[in-house]
């Protein structure tokens, strides 16, 4: 029993197939499968799911339940959900379907899903609307609707993303538990994310199996080493700004938040927050799944509605006294979960850098050739100058998410807002990122705010913590210089 897959050609258009000589899974074998932004992770997923034309070359499936989840199922969920929203007969209060109805995904087994939402800490979501969740909670909700059907292979594509530390730990366990039951194939990014349990390791490259068999003898080849060293190596110079720079003024905070409250409901998400972010402070904002880190930062951007009926002060302005929500953006690079579902404008890869630059989702004037001249640069750094005319959603998610990072930077903004930013980036990009953002914030005005729940991800100009830490049930917010 397994699957089975030989001289295998699956085609992805016209000019583009994946090439899999031969790649078997047999029950209770932990796969994991590596590669970079583009390398062809996700299609691989969708080939051993049977959702790819296979053109030549045989393939054999006799796992009985197959259940998978990804950043582009999350994203189709999200995309349907505001599709049935958008129109007018949608009541103002209603956002979709709830946690429990995208668990059970047609299915009636209550008690089941109850038992999974138990184990993964989420029983008490199963009442919440899906599209109000933060990223880790998504992730986990997926989980779940993965588990339900109690699947004999399993497939995971890159499921760490948007995780806090803890849930990360609790998941590794959970799958060395499962492997007992079913084989689970993980897709990541990043080699440091290969858990002790695997048995087998796989590499991609370029829509190509390189590399596949037991985890020892994998290990020891040469050109796996060559990769884990890469890693460590990342020398590229920041491009300058093609717009003159921004100066925000220092003789006052730059964000005050006071007594801040937030709530949906009886559902309370910040309760009496006291925040203040003075000039040159570069802050690192980290807590648990679903703590509220985002609707902070939503506060700060001007996209959270309650940032009105908050005393909410943006560069010394009482937020509603008159200011607009561009006069804001103008000021503010930002990277966030939201920003890469609302991206649906199919433009060219070029465009989505040059869009930078007027802080607009796609390009809607003339550009001159200085600003198209200094995106092909930032494409150039991240090695992507050969597809910038090809559409921007025909890219893999790291890719996207990639492009979307470098769109914050372009104008070299005073205030550099990133919140998950390393979502679906293998290792390489993730410290090209990291360099970025040192180099930028080191080497001008630019002031940071961060999130990401993994220590390894913090570049070195931080400055400040500020951490939500749950003590019985609720939320308390500690502030420290580090």
């Amino acid at each position: 029993m397994g699957l089975f897959i030989h001289n295998a050609k699956f085609k992805l258009d016209k000019n583009h197939h994946l090439n899999l000589p031969h790649f078997s899974v047999k029950p209770n074998q932990y796969w994991v499968i590596v590669g970079g932004n583009g390398s062809g992770k996700t299609v691989f997923s969708l080939a051993l799911q049977n959702k790819l034309l296979l053109e030549s070359g045989a393939y054999s499936n006799q796992f009985q339940q197959i259940q998978a989840f990804s950043f582009e199922k999350q994203r189709r969920i999200l995309e349907t959900i505001l599709k049935n929203l958008n129109n007018d007969d949608t009541d103002p209060l209603y956002f979709g379907k709830k946690v429990l109805d995208i668990i059970l995904n047609g299915s009636d087994n209550i008690k089941h899903c109850e038992e999974i939402a138990n184990k993964l800490g989420i029983r008490a979501l199963l009442d919440r609307f899906f599209i109000k969740l933060s990223t880790g909670e998504l992730r986990k909700v997926l989980f779940a609707q993965a588990l339900l059907n109690k699947p004999d292979l399993l497939i995971l594509d890159e499921p760490f993303e948007g995780l806090d530390q803890q849930s990360v730990k609790d998941w590794m366990v959970l799958l060395d538990e499962l492997k007992s039951n079913c084989a689970i194939i993980l897709i990541v990014n990043r080699l440091s994310d290969i858990p002790k349990q695997a048995t087998h390791l796989a590499m991609l490259d370029n829509l190509d199996l390189i590399l596949q068999g037991e985890r020892q003898k994998i290990e020891i080849q040469s050109i796996y080493q060559q990769l884990v060293y890469a890693e460590k190596a990342i020398n590229v110079t920041l491009p300058e700004s093609a717009l003159p720079l921004q100066k925000l003024p220092q003789n006052h905070p730059h964000f005050e938040l006071k007594n801040v409250v937030v709530k949906y409901g009886d559902n309370i998400i910040l309760d009496h927050l006291n925040w203040t972010v003075n000039a040159k402070q570069n802050w690192w904002i980290k807590g648990p799944n679903g703590a509220g880190k985002s609707t902070l930062l939503s506060l700060i951007t001007g996209d959270h509605p309650q940032a009105f009926s908050n005393e909410v002060k943006i560069f010394g302005k009482l937020r509603g006294s008159g200011e607009t929500i561009w006069d804001i953006k103008q000021k503010i690079g930002y990277v966030n979960s939201q920003l890469h579902l609302d991206y649906r404008v199919n433009c060219a890869v070029l465009d989505v850098i040059i869009s930078g630059f007027f802080d607009s989702i796609g390009v809607y004037q003339k550009v001159s050739d200085a600003i198209r001249l200094k995106a092909m640069h930032w494409l150039e750094r991240l090695n992507l100058a050969t597809l910038a005319r090809i559409p921007f959603r025909s890219l893999s998610w790291g890719q996207q998410r990639l492009l979307l990072i470098a769109r914050a930077m372009v104008k070299h903004p005073p205030v550099l807002i990133l919140d998950e930013p390393f979502q679906g980036l293998d290792g390489l990009n993730r410290k090209l990122v990291k360099h970025f953002i040192e180099q930028l914030v080191n080497n001008s005005d630019t002031q940071l705010l961060f999130v990401s729940h993994q220590d390894q991800d913090a570049p070195n100009c931080i400055t400040h913590l500020f951490e939500f830490v749950k003590e019985n049930g609720q939320y308390s917010y500690i502030q420290s210089a580090l």
